[in-house]
């Protein structure tokens, strides 16, 4: 098997048309394909024919979670830790996971046929408690399932969605996502070949009057980010989707890439169009393998059908798409990590200036957003009546992708418009906290975002209302907690998160959420001490103006809200002035 797997490894490095580093990532990935781990005599082997460094390369290595240098075991399970799957028993069922197998985390059996370990966040956040065997995912777990965690049963993901006056999910459940002709057929890439009679001009413009703002979080006005990439002075430019949410409480993406995977493209192929790239990425995160098979069926129908390569419908248009995976690092959701990671790197953000699209992928102007970004995108330009501009609304981009997860009764994703109310999302689409429990708390924007305080409860979800609050909305994520809930113990799963996904570039965010873990730790077992309260809020706001990234600046924003909302958990008696 051995040698098999030999001349497996020597006949995709031949075949690689690039031997740079930008292939070492792809390269590593297919070795653990094959061997389980990264054998040293072909990592070695791959260093060389991509001309890279040994440190360089055990250096990326070491810094991707999905990659071993080390031997691993036939089935690996890993069991989500997320604070949502933790809240919802994944600790206990990977304890009984480890108890049955009589196995200790992370190391092997034996005979090398099981090991378990934790991973961060899967991304399936409406299915918690979740796991990932090997490359098949297991949701909705209970102890009474450990058995299918074992065997590696495969879980049939219900991708719940729902809404009203659909524009981003109006083709899910009606197509087969993997047909090319079912999606155009429902209007499929009318956005596209709409672009190709039009000037790059009058493209942007109407991309920048349809208010379209980025999905992925920064909320960037998406016009400017296509203006800014046309008017660099460079003649070769890219195109990169951001595919890699990893953060806790997201999965559109995933949803999206299930069940509309051509209306990414769509987006990406006018975005290159408007840009005049010739070649693009879609960087689809590395637990996400099902969106990876499905993706590169789609990029093939579309080259087979004109829509990529050459003289894309007989115009002087050319692109060409390549799927790249991730390989388990939360940082590299930062775009410029993303790049990093693309080049072959380890995943370190850059110093901002120069933005991306002045100077981003291989040093060129790159035009980067995310999947629901890139969809709709295409919308805009297939009928400006799903433009949805209501003058109404603080933010006239139309619906958005909620991500609705927790103590719900209908988590799942939803479509409505900006402007909704908070507690409506929860209530009237989620059905309520279950069980006829009271509310304890929300989180909004994820692991990286906010507790919302009561009085907030009913916050009309746009952008300009959510910041006069001091709220963001980030990717989408809302995150319900009952009342039976203990902040301190979510608030040790999110500083658990940060903690583990800090790539260490920087002091303040390497140093700061490592700290924040700890007091944050102990204040859950034995209680707050005099100055936990300050030193909190010293780490946390150190942190936010001082790190390199986003992943730093916003690492503390939930511990930050907490002490906002409920100072005295952590203050002691003392500090409160209980006698």
């Amino acid at each position: 098997m051995e040698n098999a797997n030999n001349q497996k490894i020597e006949e995709y490095l031949d075949k690689l048309e690039v031997k740079e580093r930008t292939n070492l990532l792809p390269s590593l990935l297919k070795a653990q394909e094959l061997f389980g781990y990264i054998p040293e005599d072909i990592a070695l082997k791959i260093g060389k024919i991509l001309k890279v460094a040994p440190a360089d390369i055990y250096g990326v290595i070491e810094f991707y979670s999905l990659l071993y240098s080390k031997p691993t075991a036939e089935t690996v399970i890993r069991v989500c830790t997320s604070p949502l799957c933790s809240l919802k028993g994944s600790e206990k069922i990977k304890k009984a996971l480890l108890g049955k197998l009589n196995l200790e985390e992370g190391i092997p059996s034996s005979d090398r046929r099981f090991m378990v370990e934790t991973v961060q966040c899967l991304g399936l956040c409406d299915h918690a408690p979740a796991a990932m065997v090997n490359n098949s995912t297991l949701c909705d777990l209970s102890i009474e399932s450990i058995d299918d965690l074992i065997e590696g049963n495969k879980s049939v993901l219900d991708n719940k969605t729902y809404g009203n006056n659909p524009v981003l999910t109006e083709r899910f459940d009606k197509i087969d996502p993997a047909s090319i002709d079912d999606f155009i057929k429902e209007g499929g890439f009318t956005g596209f070949l709409h672009a190709l009679i039009l000037s790059r001009k009058d493209l942007i413009e109407l991309v920048k009057s349809s208010g379209l703002l980025g999905r992925g979080g920064a909320a960037f006005p998406t016009g400017l980010k296509e203006e800014g990439a046309v008017q660099a002075e460079n003649s070769e430019s890219y195109v990169v989707c951001n595919a890699d949410e990893s953060e806790p409480g997201t999965f559109k993406d995933r949803v999206m890439l299930s069940k509309d995977p051509f209306s990414v493209l769509e987006g990406m192929l006018i975005s290159a169009y408007i840009i005049g790239a010739k070649y693009g990425y879609i960087y689809i995160r590395g637990e996400y393998q099902d969106a990876q098979i499905l993706f590169a069926k789609v990029i093939e129908k579309a080259k087979s059908n004109g829509f990529l390569g050459s003289n894309i419908k007989d115009s002087d248009f050319s692109f060409e798409l390549e799927i790249r995976s991730g390989a388990g690092a939360y940082i590299c959701g930062e775009e410029t990590a993303l790049f990093e990671s693309i080049e072959g790197k380890r995943g370190y953000p850059r110093n901002k200036p120069p933005y991306p699209v002045v100077s981003g992928l291989f040093g060129k102007p790159t035009n980067i957003n995310n999947v629901e970004t890139f969809s709709y995108l295409a919308r805009i330009l297939s009928d400006k009546k799903k433009m949805i501009s209501n003058p109404g609304l603080a933010s006239p981009s139309g619906s958005r992708l909620f991500c609705l997860s927790g103590d719900v009764v209908r988590p799942g994703l939803y479509e409505l418009p900006f402007g909704v109310k908070l507690n409506e999302v929860i209530e009237d689409w989620g059905g309520g906290i279950p069980d006829g429990k009271q509310m304890k708390t929300i989180i909004l924007g994820g692991a990286s975002g906010s507790f919302v305080p009561e009085e907030h409860w009913e916050i009309a979800l746009d952008q300009k209302t959510l910041r006069a609050a001091g709220l963001s909305m980030g990717s989408g994520v809302i995150m319900v907690f009952d009342a039976t809930r203990d902040v301190r113990e979510i608030l040790v799963d999110i500083t658990n998160f940060f903690n583990h996904e800090s790539c260490g570039k920087c002091y303040p965010c390497q140093l700061g959420t490592r700290k924040q873990q700890e007091i944050i730790g102990r204040i859950n077992k034995t209680g707050p001490k005099t100055g936990d309260f300050n030193r909190l809020e010293d780490v946390g706001l150190t942190m936010k103006d001082a790190s390199l990234c986003g992943l730093g600046q916003t690492a503390s924003s939930a511990v930050l809200s907490a002490l906002t909302i409920w100072p005295e958990l952590f203050k002691n008696q003392e500090e409160l002035g209980v006698e």
